[in-house]
């Protein structure tokens, strides 16, 4: 399996700090998770059907005409390159890069022939593909495209039978640049995520918006009983709830903003959203892996990014959840520059 950011046990054996001591900065995940509300017994004892109710919240939500639940946008990211493959076998798909890496491997896994190219030439690249994967924000460098730009994208290619695929995990904090609400539009699929904004990644529940023939193959492929019941039950009183929605955006954008500060104080240039910040070594991937290491022994965990084709080398940078750990950040920021 490829690498991903939390995974703090792989911190704990290469660096030999117990687990409770670390700072874990590396997912992007929002620290201020949604408070569970107790739950009705029946959502542990039943067998959980598809709830109506959640899908109207989640479409009300993202402001998407047609949803379907899945158990993490994961589910989908490894069924949809499967289903496509089904009637079409030949596929060229293109990857924006740098991006979550799962969306090129399990293209690859399917069979498909994948490139991966910067945003920047992405657009040259719609004519000759059949497939277009990009997030929307990027994670990890907070690049964002313009839903028109998107929607020309989805045109061209789906005038031959195509898919434009948004990963829209991080676009809570960026709803300006959603394209969910035009998701019916031919080869628009759009994938959205209770795990960043709300902080709920370990109840594993996502959300995909695009037409309904598709939704409809896409519930075929997965089969019953793929959202738990405790997990529709939270995720139907998070999406519903305006007030924390309000008061945590609010929350981010200041926590972003004062990562950013924080950063750009001690000489670095960053991207990125209010959910984390991305600082990018273009030349060599030596200073990247450094700053990640230095962080590692002071008890850091961040998310390197090691040196690969058309992909910058960069560390993502999470929000800190506590006081203790802003000023556990600044300090190892301080060491950094006084080096």
């Amino acid at each position: 399996m490829l690498e991903h950011g939390g995974n703090l046990r792989d911190a704990v054996h290469n660096f030999g700090r117990p687990l409770e001591q670390w700072l874990d900065l590396s997912t992007g995940i929002n620290p201020g998770f949604y408070p569970v509300p107790s739950l009705p017994a029946d959502a542990w004892h039943r067998l959980p059907e598809p709830s109506t109710a959640l899908l109207e919240a989640a479409q009300a939500y993202y402001q998407a005409p047609q949803m379907l639940a899945v158990a993490g946008t994961q589910a989908a990211i490894q069924a949809l390159p499967r289903l496509r493959a089904v009637s079409h076998a030949a596929s060229r798909v293109v990857v924006s890069a740098p991006s979550y890496a799962e969306h090129a491997h399990q293209w690859r896994q399917a069979g498909f022939s994948v490139d991966e190219a910067p945003y920047a030439l992405l657009d040259k690249q719609v004519d000759a593909a059949d497939v277009i994967v990009i997030c929307n924000p990027n994670n990890p460098t907070g690049e964002r495209i313009a839903p028109a730009q998107l929607l020309d994208w989805a045109r061209r290619l789906a005038a031959r039978g195509g898919w434009l695929i948004v990963d829209e995990a991080f676009a809570d904090t960026a709803n300006d640049f959603s394209i969910a609400r035009y998701s019916q539009q031919a080869g628009v699929i759009v994938l959205r995520s209770v795990g960043k904004f709300f902080g709920l990644a370990g109840i594993r529940l996502g959300f995909v918006a695009a037409g309904k023939q598709l939704l409809r193959q896409l519930a075929h492929a997965l089969g019953p009983w793929t959202i738990s019941g405790p997990a529709q039950q939270i995720a139907l009183s998070a999406l519903q709830d305006k007030a924390w929605q309000q008061e945590t955006r609010d929350k981010l954008q200041h926590g972003g903003e004062r990562l950013r500060n924080l950063l750009r104080q001690h000489g670095w240039h960053t991207t990125g959203t209010d959910l984390f910040q991305w600082i990018s070594h273009h030349e060599t991937g030596e200073q990247s892996e450094h700053l990640f290491h230095f962080m590692a022994q002071r008890g850091i965990w961040l998310r390197w990014f090691a040196p690969g084709p058309q992909r910058p080398h960069g560390v993502r940078l999470g929000l800190p959840g506590s006081e203790a750990g802003w000023q556990r950040l600044q300090q190892a920021c301080r060491e950094w520059t006084q080096q």
